[in-house]
């Protein structure tokens, strides 16, 4: 697309972020671009991309480039590789047909205050529908239902949030969903006309002893009880691929590949939000490749703001990348035209890096340009036995 087209420009996600802040209440800004606790793993997911170095191969003809793929069986991502993932209260998902315009497929968030029908009315045909599974089964059934009547193409199960973690800004900021937004997607789990937060005491969260009460209302309906068990109980009401979201342990990669035939993963440490002090997604990547053996697609998701970290989660070994608060920025700053420019220039900062590399298709991407840090995550023992 033209930068011209949009009143805002930004030359990286870097700028784009800084011009969101500008954009977005204090409040709202702080629940997008925030972690939990000492934002330690927020901040290191950027950094640790940082620490693997590309390294060129030269004299090779990259003068047509082809950065097509396929995911799950089928030409999922046509022109990109990678998923834009709108997440939260204020996604704006039915101004939205990414797919449309770059290829790109779409996670759509049981938290997003759109429907899922409403989403995919936009005419977006590659949309995987993200499920936080809630105590209700039988609520839980008849969602999953829903997202297969209406074409979805999969589903990505988030397994790193039996309770919300401690996002110590929502708490200051006493953050609760604005005043006519509400979860609609909840409302087939929880059974009411409308969820919303309630307000949170504010005295209590002044002090920083409570939660905020939009993320103690999720705590509220989510399976703490949540076991290995729900994969074959999803799988018999649904033919729908299954992707697991949250995935950072390679003995749990391989349990969900090799022992309960999983047919993804989503490597993710929720873009520290969940658990602070946990390593990066890609500084796992390695090791769950070599657990996982490519029977299922890798999915990697956090910390990707240029298209040089794209080529180097695909030459790690993951299928694809996932991208969050870079799509959100765009909401704010421009809309769809920003967000399709948020899509575009990913791609072509990907397409040059890989020229720079020497590598005109994603087929040609091999894991010998990229140089891993010197101190890597120590291996699973559990995972080096196969269990």
């Amino acid at each position: 697309m033209s930068f011209a087209a949009l009143d805002t420009h930004f030359h990286n996600l870097h700028e784009l972020e800084e011009l969101a802040r500008t954009r977005l209440s204090k409040a709202a800004f702080d629940f997008y671009a925030g972690g939990a606790e000492d934002l330690a793993s927020l901040r290191e997911n950027q950094v640790a991309f940082s620490r693997y170095k590309l390294l060129p191969r030269v004299l090779i003809d990259v003068s047509c480039m082809d950065t097509s793929c396929t995911l799950l069986g089928g030409a999922i991502c046509p022109r990109t590789c990678m998923l834009c993932q709108p997440d939260g209260p204020s996604t704006q998902a039915p101004q939205l047909a990414p797919a449309d315009y770059t290829g790109t497929a779409m996670g759509v968030s049981i938290n997003a205050n759109h429907t899922m029908e409403e989403v995919a009315d936009t005419g977006n045909e590659l949309l995987f529908f993200q499920v936080y599974v809630f105590k209700n089964r039988k609520a839980v059934r008849k969602l999953v239902q829903d997202v297969e009547r209406k074409g979805y193409k999969g589903l990505i199960i988030t397994v790193d949030c039996p309770t919300s973690g401690k996002r110590e800004q929502d708490g200051r900021n006493r953050f609760a969903l604005p005043a006519g937004l509400t979860v609609k997607n909840m409302q087939r789990v929880t059974g009411t006309q409308e969820v919303k937060s309630p307000q949170a005491d504010s005295k209590n969260a002044a002090e920083g002893d409570q939660d905020s009460a939009y993320h103690s209302m999720h705590t509220s309906v989510y399976d703490q009880g949540l076991t290995w068990d729900f994969i074959p109980w999803l799988r018999s009401i649904t033919k729908l691929p299954i992707l697991l979201k949250g995935i950072l342990s390679p003995d749990d990669a391989y349990i969900a590949v090799h022992r309960y035939g999983v047919d993804g993963l989503v490597i993710s440490n929720h873009g520290g939000r969940q658990c602070d002090y946990v390593p990066a997604a890609v500084d796992m990547l390695p090791q769950i490749v070599e657990v996982v053996n490519r029977k299922v697609p890798i999915i990697i998701d956090g910390g990707v703001r240029r298209g040089s970290d794209v080529l180097k989660a695909l030459a790690l070994g993951a299928d694809a990348v996932m991208v969050g608060r870079p799509i959100i920025y765009g909401l704010a700053v421009g809309g769809q035209l920003a967000v399709e420019a948020v899509l575009d220039m990913l791609r072509s900062e990907l397409e040059l890096s890989m020229k720079l590399c020497g590598c005109p298709t994603l087929s040609s991407i091999v894991r010998n340009i990229v140089i891993a840090p010197p101190a890597a995550p120590a291996s699973s023992s559990l995972a080096h036995s196969r269990l």
